[in-house]
């Protein structure tokens, strides 16, 4: 039998060996590469060995506090709690002391009442399987110290808190458009402003976190004797406004005020230092509160991130334009009611009717458009108006501290467009650029920028970093037109009959221009012809003497069409703002013996039963126009409510006239009354006659012409 060969193992123990070789040295290149290589595979080595024995810790910095002008703190950083529940039984070591939540319906029905959430909402969040904790959604977020102190009391097992901050608001909705509001972010607890001053000024409200980095243990615990690297939290700063909580207080009580007895849809109202542009009070209705956010409705801040067309209180600027440009003569007369453009167009007063032939102070007082487009027809055009508008800062920001300014429009080109522009429809403001418009007629002139910010504040070494202060633009009217301005407005406001009549406050310091836009049809186009589909506004000057605010107010959609709401409104902010002044309004009089009457109808009465009628009512300042024994035409006009401080003209069917003596009237009644005796009035200066061209008793014929030579009224104060 032949032998078997045996195998030869010793090539297989020579492979072993080169294999073995091989990766010992592939080990030790790896060996060398580790240790000569500062990265590897694309992962710092340096680094990776310092995350696994240094920790890093960030030392948050505090959110700045935003304060009124009064130092009362508006927003504010507290602490708050999330609360979480412990769901992993493996928690519990001790059963006499369980550290998981052990009755889930016990736990649900006592946080309910606390949380303010249902009983089956919080068994939802509880009966999550597989979890080691669980949340409460944004019920169980930003507890405050006393809703802590109610769950802890009830000895819950399984329940904790994470402490963190957030944004606290003391005085809820208080200006809260303008304040806006800033959240706590989920993945840091970083307050981030999202809307008004908060969104605005966030990079300096936040400050910069700073952190704290050293070597830890196994343990995570700093290792004794080593080297620690610390870079400190910059503080956010603090922001003083220059809103007074005062008078923020009148705007916001007399907008919730005309919402509860008027009704509208929103309401806006914003008060400037007349003499330095400081805003002292702004305000949107409907508001929000900030710490909740339930509440709100709209996104944009009315005042400066919203605007629309607003209407008669553009006739100012309308009227100011021509004055600059010397075009203008206010005892020019035009009639009244309707006008027909070149197309065809119809564009007519709010009364169609019209009052017939009168002036152009006249048409202001009474908000005539039509005055407005026989002003620029025969005088004016679209450049020289809209250059104006533009001078006086419409079509641009303010440049106001607030987020999302908008410049508004005053683009007009044809005819229409251009006449239409002249009474503010088809051109869009903002409340901003109205009161900053306005500033001109309180600063002789020259424009004030408006700004709401006072100063910023280092709070840990209490430098301010930032002053605010008054910043003018350009002049845009001479002193002339000022005055004449002052004086329409007066007349608007405190001459009888007259447009403004509600705004009028005893003494007649208030002054200003109404105006009442349609509103436009964003779907259809062209405008909406309801009764209430209007805004209403107001620009005011309180007091017209030596001007210390400025008022621009807007209500959109005010119930039933009324403008009883946005007056109210205005004279019960500007009279607590007097009174907080330490001024008193009233007239040289003693509002005690101010008697009000309701004028009735006197047409084809008698005189002496009509100068009987009303002086049984106190009404003494009876001038009668003429030699008749009844009654034609009457000043006030029927259901206008007067006082017996108030002139009452009777022009009878006489037929012999003489001229009166008006030395001493103000231009408003002069003109009325004048007017009734068939004078054409022309009126040289503002405020009250101190001479006239035709003398008393002078035997009045056919159609005549007088100048009156005007000057404003000085009391003596001393």
């Amino acid at each position: 039998m032949k032998k078997k060969k045996r195998e030869n193992t010793v090539k297989y123990s020579r492979l072993v060996v080169v294999v073995s070789l091989f990766l010992f040295c592939l080990i030790i290149g790896r060996l060398i590469q580790l240790s000569i290589s500062s990265e590897i595979d694309g992962t710092n080595l340096a680094t990776l060995a310092s995350k696994r024995t240094n920790k890093t810790e960030v030392i948050e910095a505090k959110r700045g506090t935003i304060y009124s002008a009064n130092n009362d703190a508006l927003a504010q950083n507290v602490t708050s709690y999330k609360l979480i529940a412990y769901l992993d039984s493996k928690r519990t070591t001790n059963e006499n002391r369980p550290q998981h939540v052990m009755d889930k319906e016990k736990t649900a029905r006592e946080l309910a009442p606390i949380l303010e959430m249902s009983e089956e909402e919080i068994l939802k969040y509880l009966s999550k399987t597989g979890v080691y904790q669980t949340e409460f959604g944004s019920k169980g977020k930003g507890l405050n110290e006393i809703e802590k102190s109610k769950i802890e009391e009830l000895n819950l097992p399984g329940l904790d808190f994470i402490e963190s901050y957030k944004r606290y608001y003391p005085k809820g909705n208080f200006m809260s458009y303008t304040l806006g509001y800033a959240l706590s972010s989920d993945e840091d607890n970083t307050i981030v402003g999202k809307m008004g001053l908060e969104l605005y000024y966030d990079k300096i409200l936040k400050g910069e976190d700073g952190y704290v980095t050293y070597q830890k243990d196994l343990r995570g615990y700093k290792i004794a004797g080593t080297k620690e690297y610390r870079k400190d939290a910059t503080q956010g700063k603090d922001i003083y406004l220059t809103i007074d909580s005062n008078v923020q207080f009148f705007i916001e009580q007399a907008l919730t005020n005309a919402k509860n007895n008027f009704g509208y849809e929103w309401f806006t109202m914003v008060v400037m230092d007349a003499k330095t542009g400081k805003i002292i009070g702004m305000s949107s209705n409907p508001n929000f509160d900030p710490n909740t956010r339930e509440n709100i409705t709209n996104y944009l801040d009315y005042t400066v991130a919203s605007p629309y067309e607003p209407g008669s209180t553009m006739k100012t600027f309308t009227y100011m334009c021509a004055m600059e440009n010397s075009v203008y003569d206010g005892s020019e007369s035009y009639n009244s009611g309707i006008y027909v453009t070149s197309d065809g167009t119809e564009i007519g007063d709010w009364d169609r009717n019209g009052w017939g032939m009168i002036s152009f102070d006249r048409g202001y007082a009474l908000s005539s458009n039509v005055g407005v487009i026989n002003l620029i027809n025969r005088h004016m055009n679209s450049a020289m108006l809209r250059n104006c508008f533009r001078r006086m800062g419409f079509g641009k920001k303010t440049g106001i501290t607030l987020p999302n300014e908008q410049t508004g429009k005053v683009a007009f080109k044809y005819e229409t467009e251009i006449y239409n522009a002249g009474f503010g429809q088809g051109i869009t403001t903002t409340p901003l650029q109205n009161v900053q418009a306005l500033s001109a007629l309180t600063n002789d002139g020259v424009i004030l920028k408006p700004y709401i910010v006072d100063k910023i504040v280092d709070s840990d070494t209490e430098e301010v970093i930032y002053k605010g202060k008054v910043k003018t633009g350009e002049r845009v009217a001479s002193t002339e037109t000022v005055n004449k301005m002052i004086q329409l407005m007066d007349d608007t406001v405190n001459g009888l009959g007259n447009t403004g009549a509600r705004y009028r406050l005893d003494g007649g310091q208030l002054i200003g221009k109404t105006g009442t836009a349609q509103m436009a049809d964003i779907n259809g186009g062209g405008y909406l012809s309801g009764q209430e589909d209007i805004i209403s506004s107001f620009a005011g000057i309180y007091p017209k003497d030596d001007p210390e605010i400025i008022i621009y107010a807007s209500m959109q959609r005010p119930t039933g069409g009324e403008q009883r709401g946005i007056a109210t409104a205005v004279k019960e902010v500007v009279t607590n703002i007097a009174k907080y002044y330490g001024k008193t309004i009233s007239s040289t009089e003693e509002k005690d013996d101010v008697i009000s009457y309701k004028m009735p109808s006197f047409i084809n009465k008698s005189v002496d039963i009509v100068k009987t009628t009303l002086n049984s009512h106190n009404i003494d300042n009876i001038f009668v126009v003429g030699d008749g024994d009844k009654v034609i035409m009457q000043y006030p006009d029927c259901c206008e409510k007067i006082t017996n401080k108030d002139k009452v003209f009777l022009l009878t069917n006489g037929t012999n006239y003489i001229m009166p003596n008006v030395v001493g009237y103000s231009s408003q009644d002069a003109a009325i009354f004048l007017e009734m005796h068939g004078f054409t009035v022309h009126l040289n200066g503002s405020g009250y006659v101190t001479s006239q061209s035709i003398l008393e008793g002078t035997p009045i014929s056919g159609t005549m012409e007088i100048t009156l030579e005007l000057a404003p009224k000085f009391t003596d104060s001393g």
